[in-house]
């Protein structure tokens, strides 16, 4: 990006021949630049601390403790700092190939001129030549497009629907979410709902099949996260199978998701007992005769902090035996004598 005639940044080599005291005035003179801005502003902001942060760099902090000085004495912080430059990266590489005039820059929002840095060369010149026609650019317009453009380009769709996207018979917005849920199946189920949906590529068939890919990637998500299923492998494409065939596929993905969700509350269960057995342990050394009230705390939250957990649940008595592998391993030991 070319500098404005009042934007100038001072070089930042170490073997410029300005003098600290001078290199740091430009920069203040620069930043106050930025206030009349807005992304401009942004951009120029994170040019501003690349410049800052690879000076200090060239005089050998590569730590980056000199910069995070620097930072500190201009209440910046270092998220917001790692921010500024990443979009001033961003920036240098799409001006770079696609220049763009302060006033077309100045209609995008930075999460839509992020977006479209990250976007395919093809969206990018759309967007680009939007935004010098005088559109406003805005980040769900850019990720719509995007979607939309890898939709009309993916291997998983059948060539019928392709096309049908291509000359906007079929409208993308609803291909672009079928082609995001697709692309976190396995390779056997990419394929059998492709089949599907090319036997009849309409709107209804396309709402139907993203529902269903949906339904299957949160069968998955579900299903490797838990546990139990890492101690007994199982065929999790072949279970898919079955359970399709028996249409019971969202019978199995509710069983998986309430088994992640038990596995969860297991282990929160447990932290949860930890610490209140911790803090039962700790009150109890400090408390003694002259404290009757606290033992009758202690005694009155036995039944949660030892090792037998018990609580009323629907009229019936609940009760838990916690123990650890470690304990276990040493019931199953024979005593030492």
């Amino acid at each position: 990006m070319e500098p404005t005639p009042d934007f100038v940044l001072p070089i930042p080599a170490a073997d410029t021949p300005l003098s600290e005291e001078e290199f740091l005035q430009q920069v203040r003179q620069a930043w106050q630049v930025c206030e009349r801005f807005d992304l401009q502003t942004e951009i120029w902001r994170g040019q501003i601390l690349r410049a800052v942060r690879d000076r200090y760099r060239h005089q050998g902090d590569e730590r980056g403790i000199g910069f995070q000085q620097w930072l500190q004495e201009h209440e910046i912080s270092k998220r917001r700092a790692d921010d500024l430059i990443q979009l001033a990266d961003r920036a240098d590489e799409l001006l770079k190939e696609r220049p763009l005039p302060p006033e077309a820059i100045s209609r995008f929002s930075k999460r839509a001129f992020l977006e479209t840095a990250a976007a395919d060369p093809e969206v990018q010149a759309l967007i680009t030549q939007a935004a010098a026609a005088g559109d406003r650019i805005t980040h769900r317009e850019v990720r719509q497009l995007q979607a939309e453009w890898t939709a009309l380009h993916s291997d998983l769709l059948p060539p019928v629907v392709r096309q049908k996207a291509s000359d906007r018979t079929l409208a993308p917005r609803y291909v672009a979410p079928l082609v995001k849920e697709l692309e976190k199946l396995p390779p056997q189920q990419q394929q059998e709902l492709s089949q599907e949906l090319a036997s009849d590529p309409s709107v209804e068939t396309v709402k139907e099949i993203t529902a269903t890919a949906r339904q299957l990637s949160r069968y998955l998500e579900a299903a490797l996260q838990i546990q139990a299923l890492n101690a007994h492998p199982v065929d999790l494409e072949q279970v898919l199978i079955e359970a399709q065939r028996l249409e019971q596929l969202q019978t199995v993905a509710d069983l998986l998701q309430q088994a992640a969700q038990l596995e969860s509350t297991i282990a929160r269960l447990y932290t949860t007992w930890q610490r209140l057995s911790h803090l039962s342990d700790r009150l109890y050394q400090a408390s003694g005769a002259s404290t009757p009230q606290l033992q009758a705390l202690l005694e009155a939250l036995d039944f949660l902090s030892g090792d037998m957990v018990q609580i009323e649940l629907a009229g019936q008595i609940v009760k838990l035996h916690i123990f650890s592998e470690r304990e276990t391993n040493a019931l199953d030991s024979p005593p030492e004598f």
